[in-house]
């Protein structure tokens, strides 16, 4: 999932970079860049009370950013939007603290002997938060929604392995179509036949695009999605734009997680130092936004809780295919390599990033199984000014580099990113003689609009990527961002970037036999990515943040987002 003003992310999916570090000023009372009409943590006597099982009914105020569209699973591709439904949405299954799958709301997910069709039983008693119950047609209707091409969804390409799927992409299709691969075979059990193999599938519908939705849901989708009817461990009370979304805790909720707080509020902020300042000054409880003028000393700072390990969020820049100079020409392809090796990733990590992350050596993160840092072809993301040169020469010779022309990097300003793009411009120009800048946007709700409009690609705009994976495999690092299903506005794959031998290997390794035999073929996609270069893999980042004094139970997922349930002060 695209990650926001943070991933990156990235949902999962586009990824805020978390960094910077503030100078330690007065702690503010309240942030001047948060626009809340209260501040600081108001916990009444009941809020303190401790059960004996160590919860509490305390509200837990948490760093978020302003969703770019409205709160709809399958709509929802950043983690604005996509954290607050991940607390919002149960699954089939769930994903526990070293990632792996646990069914939820599954009873039994069983494939057929080629793994072309699964029967799926869910259990009994779930409901959603209006009182109907979870039935195999919240999900089957769900699904179909979120595939039609008709309803203009942002992770439509996730349901591309169900059989329909085509058909609904068509121009012109009934917006109420269903994937013909999914059948109702009475209210708690359906089938989903696929279009190929998949050992994968049984993960996939842990992603948030495969939560169930209820039928008011069709009545109104726009108002929907501004107060959404949910299903998981918190219900959703209300969403003042560009200030704050709270969640409380859903009393009905039949999985087992258990909620230790009474509700959560994720505040927007502008600014990862003013959530910094903030949680150093008991005005906010948790904030994994970490301010570059930060990166170096909050693992240090007395007045905080800190936290800072190995994640599964990886940060690229994207070149759109489009744009000039760039194309899926030999010309594009030297260039993008020259632009790779002009990049010192570990100065980078090491003195912009304050080691809290790790140089990239391919296109997923070292905390997922199939890493590897030895891939044919990973040169290209070595520093090697030399090299960068020659291409880019051979370039030249191909179609010539204006004197005027500038090689452009655009970035939400308020994600604590200008470090980081000031030294990626400093780099190109030192290696390659030409002008190179970062463009700042100023909100990753306008940032990401830009993308999803293509705005960037008409304006010869490269731009950052961030990635917080959706669930622990490859496949989730490289199906939505590289597939051609997911190009042309369908999914995360920003650049439109389109090569039919990487979805054949895809489509490939998800009829793998085992997890080792699928891993060897998602390597052997990468080698082509090498050589491509669709997007510039820069680094992964660390799971970090930063928790007030008083509260208990600070700790990531595996996918690097706070264990927001577990939190109690």
């Amino acid at each position: 999932m695209l990650h926001p003003p943070p991933v990156d992310t990235l949902r999962k999916v586009t990824l805020m970079n978390k960094n910077s570090r503030i100078a330690l000023l007065v702690a503010s009372a309240c942030s001047f860049a948060m626009v809340l009409s209260g501040c600081g943590n108001t916990s009444s006597d009941a809020d303190k009370k401790v059960e004996s099982d160590g919860s509490t009914n305390a509200i837990i105020s948490v760093f978020g950013s302003e969703p770019s569209k409205p709160l709809i699973p399958s709509n929802t591709n950043e983690v604005g939007g996509g954290n607050p439904l991940d607390m919002l949405f149960s699954k089939l299954v769930r994903f526990d603290e070293k990632g792996r799958a646990i069914n939820e709301i599954a009873k039994e997910i069983k494939p057929n002997a080629d793994m072309t069709q699964y029967k799926i039983t869910i259990k009994d008693g779930w409901k959603f938060t209006d009182g109907t119950p979870v039935t195999a047609k919240s999900f089957t209707r769900a699904w179909s929604w979120g595939a039609n091409s008709s309803n203009a969804q942002l992770s439509s390409s996730f349901f591309n392995p169900i059989k329909g799927f085509d058909e609904l992409q068509k121009q012109g299709v009934d917006p109420d179509a269903q994937l013909s691969g999914l059948k109702v075979i009475d209210d708690k059990t359906f089938s989903v036949d696929l279009n190929a193999p998949s050992s994968t599938f049984p993960i996939l519908v842990g992603y948030t695009s495969y939560a169930p939705l209820p039928e008011m849901f069709y009545k109104d989708t726009k108002a929907f999605g501004e107060n959404p009817v949910s299903v998981g461990p918190y219900k959703f009370e209300s969403w003042e734009h560009n200030k704050a979304i709270k969640l409380v805790k859903n009393p009905d909720y039949k999985g087992e997680i258990k909620v230790k707080n009474g509700g959560l509020e994720f505040r927007v902020y502008s600014d990862p130092a003013s959530a910094y300042a903030d949680v150093q000054s008991g005005n906010l409880d948790v904030s994994d936004g970490i301010p570059t003028s930060a990166l170096k000393t909050f693992m240090t700072d007395s007045t905080v809780q800190a936290k800072s390990e190995p994640g599964a969020a990886f940060h690229f820049i994207t070149i759109p295919t489009t744009i000039k100079h760039f194309g899926e020409d030999q010309e594009g392809k030297l260039r993008r390599q020259a632009i790779s090796m002009s990049f010192d990733r570990k100065q980078l990590v090491d003195k912009v990033l304050g080691g809290t992350g790790k140089p990239a050596t391919d296109f997923i993160a070292p905390t997922i199984p199939g890493y590897s840092k030895d891939l044919k072809g990973s040169d290209v993301l070595k520093y090697n000014p030399k090299k960068a040169k020659e291409l880019w020469e051979q370039a030249n010779k191909i179609s010539p580099w204006g004197e005027d022309e500038s090689f452009k990097m655009a970035y939400n300003a308020d994600g604590g990113h200008k470090d980081v793009y000031d030294a990626l411009s400093n780099s190109i120009k030192n290696t390659l003689g030409i002008e190179a800048a970062g463009t700042p946007i100023p909100t990753f709700s306008e940032f990401n609009g830009n993308i999803s409009k293509r705005t960037f690609a008409a304006n010869n705009t490269a731009f950052r990527t961030g990635w917080q994976p959706d669930y622990p495999s490859p496949e989730n690092y490289l199906k939505p961002k590289f597939s051609s299903a997911a190009a042309d506005g369908h999914g995360s794959n920003h650049g439109d970037y389109k090569n039919p031998e990487i979805d054949a290997l895809l489509e490939k390794a998800a009829a793998a036999k085992s997890t080792d035999s699928a891993n060897k073929i998602y390597q052997q996609a990468e080698e082509i990515l090498f050589k491509d270069l669709p997007t510039l893999p820069l680094y992964y980042g660390n799971a970090k943040g930063v928790a007030a004094k008083n509260i208990h139970g600070f700790a990531f997922t595996w996918k690097g987002t706070p264990v927001y349930w577990d939190l109690t002060k």
